[in-house]
């Protein structure tokens, strides 16, 4: 069976990952699962920047293939302040407070337009990496709604469906989603050989 190090201590992002590839015959392992406890600085100016440096230390640590993802939201009137720094919007950092940071921001703004991305890089212990991108458009409500997902989830509605990304099942959320896309394209490539698990 094919091993692969995820380099993030999200569950959530862990359980989305691990259930689209787990049908492909990948053990997906967590960092608890190989003893890795450093706190990797996500200081990059881009998500391809932070993902390749959590797979590219993670995979030196390991010797195992490892993927590193970075993912945030942008919304376009206020297009410095999320991105990758999503995680870090409010000052606290914790999820309901950046929910409402977000909300106070676009009191009066008639533009609320707004787009998930998610950028994956998957890194051999020979250092050969793949980049993947993934993104799912849509605009941000006045209110929060539905109890799936996490982060910004309650708040973005998804274009041409109408609903939150919190209102999707875990199914629906892996089809539609940024991350899932992004894990389609690498799933591609893992279906037709491209990539040499060692």
């Amino acid at each position: 069976m094919k091993r692969l190090v995820i380099a993030t201590n999200n569950e959530h992002k862990l359980r989305e990952i691990e259930t689209l590839l787990r049908p492909l015959g990948i053990e997906c392992l967590s960092l608890k699962n190989i003893g890795f406890t450093e706190e990797i600085d996500e200081n990059g100016l881009t998500f391809f920047d932070n993902a390749q440096k959590k797979a590219e230390i993670v995979a030196k640590h390991s010797g195992l293939v490892s993927l590193g993802d970075d993912s945030g939201l942008v919304v376009d009137s206020l297009p410095e302040e999320l991105g990758v720094k999503s995680k870090r919007f409010s000052s606290s950092g914790v999820t309901s407070d950046n929910n409402l940071l977000l909300l106070k921001k676009l009191e009066g703004k008639t533009n609320r337009q707004a787009h998930f991305i998610s950028q994956i890089v998957l890194v051999l212990p020979n250092g050969l990496y793949y980049a993947y991108e993934g993104r799912v458009d849509g605009e941000i409500a006045f209110d929060s709604k539905g109890t799936n997902g996490f982060g910004y989830d309650p708040l973005f509605i998804i274009a041409g469906d109408g609903r939150r990304m919190a209102e999707l099942c875990e199914s629906e959320k892996n089809e539609i989603s940024h991350r899932g896309r992004a894990i389609m394209k690498l799933i591609e490539d893992i279906k037709n050989e491209t990539i040499d698990f060692q």
